[in-house]
């Protein structure tokens, strides 16, 4: 009965997060529509000059105005797991031959712990979410692809001419996002990678 209720559970997940498969960076979603992720990062609007704002704000309306196409923007923000990051320092120290780097090595671990006692660490990331929807009838992925390529690079270009850098979420990564949004628990104890891959979809 428990094995029955798991498997219904992943059916019923599956449904909600309605995706078909992710290919080439690409995820394929239900009635032939599909979605592109780009990474960017961001810039510290309160830290530029008046004039700077100006400029950036008229090149952020450009940017909009020249848009083919609607698009999404995901802020993510998660704690950041100081005892694993701690834990990776320490591993250091195990290899460190020179006293006096192990002492450093235990002081930082030290420092951090008194920094972050009792405050959460957080860390944000930025995503653009490119939807396309295939509205004929061919259904040739290369051809759907060589669209989603050409939206991708020009919200690239102009996210780049706002001074933010861009980089598209490749297949893993896009299923690791996903991982995370749905086992944020598990996630930071078990990375999501090439074996985990297989075990999930084969399940």
């Amino acid at each position: 009965m428990s094995f029955l209720n798991k498997q219904a559970n992943r059916k019923s997940s599956r449904r909600q997060i309605q995706i078909k498969e992710v290919r080439d960076g690409i995820l394929v979603l239900p009635n032939n529509q599909y979605r592109s992720v780009i990474e960017t990062s961001s810039v510290n609007f309160e830290l530029k000059s008046e004039e700077e704002q100006d400029v950036m704000l008229d090149s952020f309306q450009n940017f909009l105005n020249s848009l083919v196409s609607p698009l999404q923007i995901l802020v993510r923000v998660r704690e950041i797991d100081i005892d694993s990051y701690l834990t990776q320092i320490k591993l250091t120290k195990v290899n460190e031959k020179e006293r006096v780097y192990k002492t450093q090595i235990d002081n930082y671990c030290s420092f951090i712990k008194d920094l972050v006692s009792g405050n959460k660490i957080l860390s944000r990331r930025f995503y653009i979410i490119i939807p396309y929807k295939n509205e004929g009838k061919n259904n040739d992925f290369t051809q759907i692809t060589e669209h989603i390529n050409l939206q991708r690079s020009l919200v690239a270009r102009g996210l780049e001419k706002l001074g933010m850098k861009a980089r598209t979420l490749e297949s893993l990564e896009l299923l690791d996002l996903f991982y995370s949004f749905y086992n944020s628990e598990s996630s930071k104890a078990q990375e999501l990678k090439g074996h985990t891959i297989e075990v999930l979809l084969n399940n």
